[in-house]
């Protein structure tokens, strides 16, 4: 799994013009879901998004986690953290999990974060998104295992 985490002020998706999920201070989380990818990974990754010390405690300094601000959290399927461009100048996206396998995924990734204590909403797998993204810093973070 391929994650782009942004740290926000607030977040939103769109779909067909209508609104279907929105967050105040917290995380935007861009999820890929890759070919050898398994639950231990999906467990792993939403642990680590949940203690990254990416918020700023009173002094300014980096040691908060969304857990400890009380943040929320907006997940979005975004198949292309998959694109291979090193061939040519149309992105390959064969390594990126084909749909059926990636959407459990996502969606496990998105209840773990809940079970962790992050309100957690989600865009609509294979739709067409609109995502506003007001990232604070900016503060964007790329993990992967």
């Amino acid at each position: 799994m391929r994650l782009v985490i942004q740290r926000v002020r607030k977040g939103s998706v769109s779909v067909e013009g209508q609104l279907i999920a929105q967050i105040q201070q917290g995380l935007v989380i861009l999820v890929g879901v890759g070919l050898q990818d398994n639950e231990d990974k999906v467990r792993a990754l939403a642990e680590k998004v949940a203690h990254l010390r990416i918020f700023e405690d009173q002094h300014g300094k980096m040691n908060c986690s969304i857990l400890d601000i009380g943040g929320e959290a907006l997940v979005v399927s975004q198949f292309t953290l998959y694109a291979d461009t090193r061939k040519g100048r149309r992105p390959s996206f064969t390594e990126a999990a084909l749909p059926e396998q990636a959407k459990p995924f996502v969606d496990r990734f998105a209840h773990h974060l809940q079970t962790l204590g992050i309100p957690t909403q989600s865009g609509q797998f294979g739709a067409h998104m609109v995502v506003t993204i007001e990232n604070d810093g900016p503060v964007t973070i790329i993990l992967e295992l």
